[in-house]
């Protein structure tokens, strides 16, 4: 019997069809289009957050899981990471923290590749080689701007990725961007041009040398993006082994370009005057910066990358928030203002990513709208025009 009436499900989907009725497979296709996500008929993907399993948790509280830690874990990274440069001694060491955090990074990537079972290497070390260089100016030009820079400042430097990545992506991918990308960036540009004037005006930490150099940790992080996708697609690699190798590879560049320029002597002397202000507050800065990475993977993973640049957007906004709050420092409303510029270029870049899928959401919405305010027909099909056409 079982066995009859399966032979016959596609004879009874193509009468469906004949009839202009949909399948059932059809209209699961419908409802991804429209929600531009994964339905909630279609069977779960494994979703973990470290060694947590989220699996078996609806959609909306894996959401609310991962959102919450997010906030959390970049909350304390921030906070660790200004707390840290509240030193003075400390300030013109952002290299030597870097220097932290890279050893810190080196046994929390060993110990992924092993849990992951990715022990075998796939991407040349040459490419690492190259890797490692940008990481470590990424990360080290970003840690030592924060002592010459006001947090909030530093903080929106960052938001702007889009800028060096485009350059990048031209110059590296031989990539063409839309008129909408182009326009983010400008009104990215125009921002960030207003945030800083307005820093500069009142802050009396405003330092153009940290300017320069959260700028130059934008162009390595807008190169790193393009050659890491390059590089992940080429190989078929995993984010733990990139990971480990780009961090161990740039942990031996710190190390010995420190030695060279005698930094290193200076700082270790600092940090055995505060070990708990640089070594305690580094190893959480570490961990939570770690951590971070792989619930906002889990996030995009789970929930696309709209979703998770709308949390961590969010999240930057609270951060600038907290650092007025907890760190005194000096307020114009020339802040707010500039920074909206910026997060308006940040959505209209996800929008020219997300172009047909939006415009379709926003129609069928505004399609509701007018017929619950009874401007539109409630089936458009049937109106006299339509059967004249």
């Amino acid at each position: 019997m079982s066995a009859t009436r399966y032979k016959n499900v596609p004879n009874r989907e193509k009468q469906m069809q004949k009839m202009g009725m949909t399948s059932e497979k059809d209209e699961v296709y419908i409802e991804i289009a429209k929600n531009g996500g994964p339905s909630l008929d279609q069977k779960k993907t494994e979703v973990k957050m470290f060694c947590v399993d989220l699996t078996h948790m609806s959609r909306l509280a894996q959401f609310l899981v991962l959102t919450t830690a997010t906030f959390v874990v970049y909350l304390v990274y921030g906070y660790m990471q200004e707390l840290i440069f509240r030193l003075e001694e400390f300030r013109p060491h952002g290299w030597y923290l870097t220097l932290i955090q890279f050893g810190f990074y080196i046994p929390f990537g060993l110990l992924e590749m092993f849990l992951t079972g990715e022990q075998n290497r796939k991407i040349p070390l040459s490419m690492y080689a190259l890797l490692a260089l940008l990481t470590v100016g990424t990360m080290g030009l970003s840690n030592t701007s924060v002592g010459y820079l006001n947090y909030p400042t530093q903080v929106i430097f960052k938001c702007c990725k889009l800028i060096p990545v485009m350059i990048g992506g031209v110059l590296i991918q031989g990539k063409r961007y839309s008129l909408i990308d182009v326009t983010a960036m400008l009104m990215m540009v125009f921002g960030l041009i207003m945030f800083t004037l307005a820093d500069s005006s009142v802050s009396a930490s405003f330092n153009t040398y940290g300017v320069l150099l959260i700028s130059a940790a934008l162009c390595c992080d807008g190169a790193i993006g393009n050659i890491q996708e390059k590089a992940l697609k080429q190989y078929s690699a995993g984010n733990s082994e990139m990971v480990f190798y780009s961090y161990a590879i740039g942990f031996v560049y710190i190390l010995f370009g420190i030695l060279v320029a005698g930094d290193i002597f200076t700082a270790i002397n600092v940090c055995q005057k505060y070990p708990m202000e640089t070594y305690g507050y580094g190893l959480i800065f570490s961990l939570t910066g770690y951590i971070g990475v792989n619930i906002v993977l889990g996030l995009v993973k789970t929930f696309g990358a709209l979703v998770a640049v709308t949390v961590t957007t969010c999240r930057k906004a609270v951060t600038i928030a907290l650092s007025f709050l907890f760190f005194t420092k000096p307020f114009t409303y020339q802040y707010v203002w500039s920074g909206l510029i910026v997060v308006l270029g940040i959505y209209l870049n996800i929008y020219s990513k997300n172009k047909a899928s939006w415009d379709a959401f926003m129609a069928h919405k505004w399609h509701w709208v007018r017929q619950a305010l009874a401007l539109a027909p409630r089936y458009p099909g049937r109106s006299v025009a339509g059967s004249i056409v």
